[in-house]
């Protein structure tokens, strides 16, 4: 522990130059005697640090100095992949070795070079989740991941769209992070297949290991179901007017891809409404989605999604009609 601790140490004053004893001290997460303690241990095993004194003053490295100590764990190898997204580094039990790596590779880069990379981080943030929507609960997600790394069998409980729980043994391929969710890539009865991780309910890591079938490639596997399951998301189709200046609402709503392509073949009517055919996933699905959008749409079609609309206005009608008719209108 403390040979990594030396080493931080070192490093931060190779990557940032002259660094107060306090500054040290939060860096590496102990006390400013244990900083103390340590920089006088470089000191005896011959790495030429010296301390200035004065307000200005700090610890630094002899001008020149370069160690030659930057060859990486392979946990921290594995982490330098997760280096631009620390909540899922953090999600993994990897944020420690991914700043670890991230000081070391910082350290092993030239001057100009470690200058732009320490840039880049200043300007520019990854934050992975939408808006108004936080991270899946992930309980079992560092069992999953050791299991995919291992390549061990878990055992796990499923939950289903709906009620339904399901138990399966898998052989966990992959982990995906798509949108703030990750998915289990795993392989099971025969074929690969994707599990949503927040809906594991339970997971137990197998001691028996599995093969991994030698062709097999992640990103691939993912590029391909992503266009089959959005094949199989829109089953339908709904024939809309979308009034003048809601066409950003109607992106929000139903999905910007879906829209943008469809406006693209809308039709303007003599009122200035745009006529548009769209994907849509189900009636009910659909009914839910265009109420949103309130009188700013009119569905012509198909008649199930515009009697579905119908009957819930004419339910709200009545559920607030009495209060509304004391309402002014605008």
């Amino acid at each position: 522990m403390r040979a990594s601790r030396l080493l931080s140490l070192l490093l931060l004053l190779q990557t940032r130059g002259r660094m107060t004893a306090p500054e040290l001290a939060v860096e590496l997460e102990v006390s400013v005697r244990t900083v103390y303690r340590d920089v006088e241990a470089l000191s005896s095993a011959g790495v030429p640090v010296y301390a200035d004194r004065g307000p200005l003053g700090g610890y630094q490295l002899l001008d020149g100095y370069r160690t030659r100590l930057n060859g990486l764990t392979a946990e921290e190898a594995s982490a330098l992949f997760l280096a631009g997204l620390p909540g899922p580094a953090a999600e993994l039990g990897r944020a420690d070795v991914a700043a670890t790596a991230e000081l070391k590779l910082l350290a092993a880069l030239p001057p100009e070079p470690r200058s732009r990379a320490a840039r880049m981080r200043e300007r520019f943030h990854l934050d992975v989740p939408g808006w108004y929507r936080s991270n899946d609960d992930v309980p079992f997600l560092m069992d999953v991941a050791e299991a995919v790394w291992g390549d061990r069998v878990v055992r796990l409980r499923y939950r289903r769209w709906g009620p339904a729980e399901v138990e399966r043994v898998v052989h966990p391929y992959g982990l995906i992070l798509k949108g703030g969710s990750w998915y289990l890539a795993a392989s099971c009865e025969g074929s690969v297949r994707t599990y949503r991780v927040s809906r594991i309910v339970t997971a137990e890591v197998l001691d028996e290991t599995f093969t991994r079938a030698p062709d097999f490639d992640l990103a691939a596997f993912w590029r391909e179901f992503a266009v089959e399951f959005a094949a199989r998301m829109y089953t339908a189709k709904a024939d809309i007017r979308v009034a003048p200046g809601m066409e950003s609402l109607l992106r929000y709503t139903m999905g910007a891809d879906v829209t943008d392509k469809a406006l693209a073949d809308g039709v303007a009517d003599a009122e200035g409404w745009t006529r548009i055919t769209l994907p849509i996933e189900s009636v009910n699905h659909a009914a839910w989605q265009l109420l949103r959008l309130g009188s700013s749409i009119e569905v012509l079609g198909p008649a199930e999604v515009r009697d579905r609309i119908a009957r819930t206005v004419a339910e709200l009608s009545v559920m607030y009609g009495e209060a509304g008719d004391e309402l002014p209108l605008s």
